[in-house]
């Protein structure tokens, strides 16, 4: 029987193995307490286009406290069809019930087809899942689906309406802190941004392994549409929030380059994915990035940070991660 599942198995029994016979005692993955299961604050966004002029201020308000405060949130009546959003997952579902053998060779969604952590050193930066991590160039081609020609078409409605979402939200976050929305736009375009679909299969040995490990987001904003499966974990006040599941809402979580450009007013959290134990877990995200040569710097002075391009902040986190097994992040580019 042919499996769909990578051999995610074998490659994590190897790096414990690899671990066992050099053991640093830190095998536990789930050694942070979690607290209980939260909500993550709610913002109905249909308020953004009231004729009310409190109404609207109140949302934007609400949209950088908790972009301030938490660094996710999550929203409702976002513009987005949920209809569009069933058969994405519909799609989605399909694409990854392909076989293994299949998606890791037929050179489907840009050949971006990923699945643990190929530059993990031990079971501690392992993530138990798979994905494909497509630019948006390449969403419109058909070249790209091979089979999955009914893909195409969700594919490129999905990303059109995350785009302008995405740009809806960060003219907001720009707005709020005095400035005018127009560079971000114009750097943040097709060329430049990303889908991940993602998959996380049941784990077979321990609900302790990460089904992504914890991190930041490199972009200004992502916008994540999760199933009814929980997993999603942030970091609040100094310990990890399990985050209840929201299937009609999304979630928006702010990146570095936000938190660079806003002098730490918001706030990049780290989060991650538990593996479950029963059930498999889905889920999409957008990325909203500047081309590679755009100049990240603060909005106002003095800055924390130094200038640095996205094409180097990128180049920065892949040898950090050579180097160290993580990524370093923004702790390296402080003033």
């Amino acid at each position: 029987m042919e499996s769909w599942n990578p051999p995610l198995l074998h490659d994590y029994s190897k790096l414990s193995r690899r671990q066992s016979n050099r053991d640093d005692g830190r095998t536990n993955l789930s050694a942070e307490k979690v607290m209980e299961e939260c909500e993550l604050p709610l913002i109905d966004l249909k308020d953004l286009k009231s004729e009310d002029e409190r109404e609207k201020i109140n949302c934007e308000d609400a949209i950088a406290k908790a972009s301030s405060e938490w660094g996710f949130f999550q929203v409702v009546n976002h513009g987005v069809s949920l209809e569009l959003l069933r058969k994405m997952r519909r799609e989605k579902m399909e694409l990854f019930k392909a076989p293994f053998e299949k998606k890791a060779t037929c050179g489907i969604l840009n050949n971006s087809y990923r699945w643990g952590n190929s530059t993990a050193t031990c079971p501690k930066q392992f993530s138990w899942s798979e994905a494909f991590h497509i630019p948006l160039t390449k969403i419109s081609e058909a070249a790209c689906y091979g089979e999955f020609t009914t893909l195409r078409e969700v594919m490129v409605e999905y990303a059109t309406s995350m785009q302008n979402l995405a740009k809806s939200l960060a003219g907001v976050l720009v707005r709020k802190l005095g400035h005018r929305d127009s560079h971000i736009r114009e750097i943040c375009n097709e060329s430049s941004c990303f889908l991940r679909l993602n998959h996380y299969p049941p784990c077979q040995i321990s609900q302790e392994i990460f089904g992504l490990v914890p991190h930041t987001d490199s972009d200004f904003l992502t916008i994540l549409h999760q199933d009814e499966v929980g997993g999603l974990q942030l970091m609040k006040d100094s310990k990890w929030v399990a985050v209840k599941p929201n299937q009609n809402a999304l979630i928006v979580n702010i990146g570095d380059l936000f938190q660079v450009w806003s002098n730490d007013v918001y706030k990049s959290v780290e989060h991650k994915v538990m593996a479950n134990g029963k059930k498999e877990r889905f889920s999409i995200a957008y990325f909203l990035c500047p081309s590679y040569d755009s100049l990240i710097g603060s909005c106002k002075e003095p800055s924390i940070y130094k200038k640095f391009t996205f094409g180097e902040y990128r180049y920065q986190i892949q040898q950090d991660v050579k180097l160290t097994g993580h990524k370093v992040g923004l702790s390296g580019f402080l003033l």
